[in-house]
Parts: C-alpha cells; sequence; structure tokens
C-alpha cells in the first residue's frame, strides 16, 4: 500500500496540540468585572444573605461595565488570571 507524500502546504501548517489533562484539586484563578449599579450589588446581596461564592473569584467593581477597556482584560491573562467575568 503506498502512502501519500505531504504537500508543502500540510507541512507548513501548525500542528493541533492535543489538550493537557487538569492537574487534581486544580483551581481557576478568576477576575469578575461588575457594575457598580447592577452586578456589584447582587454580589453584595449575596454576601449580606451569606451566601458565599469561591475565593479563587476575585471581584472588581466598576461605575459602568462600558467603561471597561480592553487592556484592563489582557492585562490580567498576562498577570496570571485563568478566566474572566463581566457582569452588568
Amino acid at each position: 500500500m503506498a502512502v501519500a507524500a505531504e504537500t508543502p502546504a500540510q507541512a507548513a501548517a501548525p500542528s493541533i496540540e492535543k489538550p493537557h489533562e487538569t492537574p487534581a484539586g486544580w483551581e481557576p484563578n478568576v477576575l469578575a468585572f461588575a457594575c457598580h449599579y447592577c452586578a456589584f450589588a447582587a454580589a453584595d446581596l449575596a454576601g449580606v444573605m451569606r451566601l458565599s461564592y469561591p475565593p479563587n473569584v476575585k471581584i472588581i467593581r466598576l461605575p459602568c461595565t462600558g467603561k471597561l477597556d480592553h487592556i484592563h482584560i489582557l492585562r490580567a491573562f498576562e498577570r496570571g488570571v485563568d478566566g474572566i467575568f463581566v457582569a452588568g
């Protein structure tokens, strides 16, 4: 049986990396940007009701999610944040 040779386009194509296994006990570091009048009020109410959320979630209050610039999201990822949540 003959094996077809790779074309130059196939050889230059990037290989697709397989996903890695998640280590046991790993928790993602999540940063939440919350609107002061909407989402932050809900997070504050959850605290008043003594509801809890994981300690790996950090909330940053914004005057409005419309004030969130893309550079803040990019810098968060550069500094090691695993996920971003924007709530308005």
